[in-house]
């Protein structure tokens, strides 16, 4: 289920609007959605975490990438290492492997996801179980949330795009806001944004 960067209240003290209206408190859980789904897709991961390791199979072809120390197998982000488990195989025969390690080196520690598995070679299909997803969402992640919800929220005031001010006059929003990308672009998977 995805998860919200940023919350309903903070929003709403963002706007400057008092905790006790809830007039349009739907209006701005919309926003807090949309904002967040929409940093998914522009990075092309996400920042939450399953709740309980999930199986997913990767194949190796077009994933690995040959180094000095081994084969690194490109997995999705994992967020936790606790239940990790990594098999070869396919379809209902699968088999343990072993003597791997997972990279980058100290990710976790450093408030990172896991992103492959190092190890001298690989199957042609890796079934590996693990919580995917992010350690704990970035303050970046937040902050751009943030910030794309209230602009989405606002957008109701803004049709078609443009804006108006007794001391800009009429001013025609951008499509991408520029605070936003600084803070997201970091995080964008290659071949994503």
């Amino acid at each position: 289920m995805p998860t919200a960067y940023v919350t309903r209240e903070v929003l709403k003290e963002q706007l400057g609007i008092e905790a006790a209206d809830t007039s349009r408190d739907a209006r701005a859980d919309r926003a807090v959605r949309a904002a967040s789904q929409s940093i998914d897709r522009a990075t092309g991961r996400r920042f939450w975490l399953d709740s309980t390791p999930t199986a997913r199979v990767f194949r190796s072809r077009g994933r690995t990438v040959c180094g000095p120390d081994g084969m690194l197998l490109l997995v999705d982000d994992i967020g936790d290492t606790a239940g990790l488990l990594v098999e070869a195989g396919q379809g209902t025969s699968w088999s343990p492997v072993t003597g791997y390690e997972t990279q980058p080196d100290n990710a976790l520690a450093d408030g990172r996801p896991v992103t492959g598995l190092l190890r001298p070679g690989w199957a042609s299909r890796v079934r590996v179980t693990a919580r995917f997803g992010w350690p704990a969402v970035p303050d970046d992640i937040t902050e751009a949330a943030l910030i794309q919800a209230a602009r989405l929220f606002k957008r109701a005031d803004s049709p078609e795009g443009v804006m108006g001010s007794a001391e800009w006059g009429v001013v025609r929003l951008s499509r991408r806001d520029p605070d936003v990308w600084a803070l997201i672009e970091p995080y964008v998977l290659p071949g994503f944004g």
